[in-house]
């Protein structure tokens, strides 16, 4: 049987070394979880040792101990030279399914506390006021309601208006039935990939790419193809050529304060994608979730802003200016789509939460004092770990952005998986890069948030320090596997 990849199973592993004691009983407990939940089926090969072990930073030694601690309890099985592989046979384990996704980032979100510091998790931490107030003036607005089942699976009539009207406002022309509203932007992204792509699709990304559009991409067994961003942002030539050549389902980009790098797209340049992508009969998703976090003025307008409707489709949430919990995304498109879009979702949710989309009606009139407010608060926190990373840790290579949540970081040596690893086990959670490109490349950065107040960021940067310290210099590792469109 050929090995688990070792990049699936660091995924699984999750935040194994956060707890207390020796690393080997750490590693063993968790990877005993992951046999006894069926992660790991019977039959199942672990990745080679020493592979392993250089991923998760830790000495081969201790990975032995921790198999060899499996295998006295008869949950592994190990042969000198061949391998390790989970007790009992394939056969025994062909009713174990392993689903849903495998990212660290969605993975952290199912972690309980640990006292571990979330730099790896890029949204605000508690509730606004103004969600409070929002809230009470929907509760008794809901108590005038009548005849009404509460099942509206395009989204509550009162916030598909408000947000066409905030569309108009931004001068681009929008009906309430051109807009669908979601259970946050991430199901915004499942529908459409649900919708467009079929397994083997080529879907354009950009390289790195937020990782909650590559996710939907692996379960609908799409072919991500992807331009690669240099130093200044998105290679457009490769990006126009890429979209010429494959005729990809869409094309996905993040054009305002990308994630992870935070760079913003000209208005020449985003004209010119959106007339190569309507020649080409390509729609684009636009998201636009972190475009209202801006620290120096309005930035570019919208890909809407410059072309058709039948070909943009937008993207947008509340929870990166309000609050994650405020599960409110939508979707911008003409109405022939957002009516097939809404009757995929009738079949999964019959429609969001009625309280929840009441309340954000009354938010969204407000998303641009909001928005500045939010920013403000970011650009100081953003402005304090530049400058306590460049202080120090600085070897370490970044370009301070102009809004977003996040930096994104190329380490001097090593990769950032297994950095990633060391940083956890000192308590401080980064996102590796090589998890945010859909080709494994960009291994040597890794991304953190900003979004902590002081406090809390001196003592990731205090945490960091210490794990880079700890950290044993390695090869720098970068490739990016053959057969990939750039």
């Amino acid at each position: 049987m050929k090995p688990i990849d070792a990049d699936a199973l660091l995924a699984r592993l999750g935040r194994w070394s956060a707890g207390r004691g020796p690393l080997h009983l750490l590693l063993a407990r968790r990877l005993r979880e992951l046999v006894e939940a069926g992660e790991l089926p019977p039959g199942a090969r672990l990745p080679p040792e020493r592979d392993l072990a250089r991923r998760l930073a830790i000495g081969r030694s201790t990975l032995v101990a921790a198999y060899e601690l499996l295998r006295r309890e008869g949950l592994l099985t190990r042969r000198q030279g061949s391998g390790t592989w989970v007790a009992g046979t394939a056969e025994d384990g062909m009713t174990a399914r392993v689903g849903g996704t495998s990212h660290p980032m969605f993975l952290g979100f199912l972690e309980p506390p640990d006292g571990v510091l979330q730099m790896a998790c890029a949204a605000p931490d508690a509730p606004p006021p103004a969600l409070l107030d929002a809230y009470r003036a929907a509760l008794d607005r809901m108590g005038s309601i009548t005849g009404d089942l509460g099942y509206h699976p395009g989204g509550h009539p009162a916030l598909r208006d408000a947000l066409a009207r905030s569309y108009a406002d931004r001068g681009i022309p929008t009906a309430p039935d051109e807009i669908l509203v979601t259970t946050g932007a991430q199901q915004a992204l499942a529908l459409l990939v649900r919708h467009w792509v079929s397994p083997g699709d080529a879907v354009l990304v950009e390289g790195p790419t937020y990782p909650g559009m590559l996710e939907p991409l692996r379960e609908a067994a799409a072919d991500p193809v992807w331009a690669a961003r240099d130093r200044d942002g998105l290679d457009v030539e490769a990006w126009c050529r890429t979209l010429v050549e494959r005729r990809p389902a869409f094309a996905y980009l993040v054009p305002t304060f990308h994630n992870p790098t935070g760079t913003v797209i000209p208005s020449l340049v985003r004209r010119r994608l959106v007339e190569t992508a309507v020649a080409h009969d390509v729609p684009i998703v636009d998201d636009e979730v972190l475009s209202g976090l801006s620290f120096v003025g309005d930035p570019p307008p919208g890909l809407a802003a410059f072309g058709p409707a039948g070909r943009i489709v937008s993207v947008g949430s509340l929870s990166k200016i309000v609050w994650g919990g405020l599960r409110i995304g939508w979707i911008r498109a003409d109405r022939d789509l957002i009516a097939r879009l809404a009757r995929l979702k009738a079949t999964q949710d019959l429609g969001g939460d009625v309280p929840a989309q009441l309340a954000a009606a009354e938010l969204v009139p407000n998303i641009p004092a909001l928005s500045r407010h939010r920013a403000r608060l970011l650009r100081a926190r953003h402005d304090h770990l530049c400058a306590r990373l460049a202080t120090d840790l600085p070897d370490w290579r970044f370009r301070p952005v102009e809004g977003g949540q996040t930096l994104w970081i190329r380490l001097p040596h090593g990769d950032g998986g297994s950095f990633a690893q060391t940083a956890m086990r000192h308590g401080v959670a980064v996102l590796p890069g090589s998890s945010l490109h859909p080709a494994g490349a960009d291994a040597d950065c890794v991304r953190i948030s900003f979004l902590a107040d002081v406090g809390v960021l001196n003592e990731a940067v205090d945490r960091l320090v210490r794990a880079w310290n700890a950290y044993p210099a390695q090869p720098r590792t970068n490739t990016v596997p053959s057969g990939i469109a750039v």
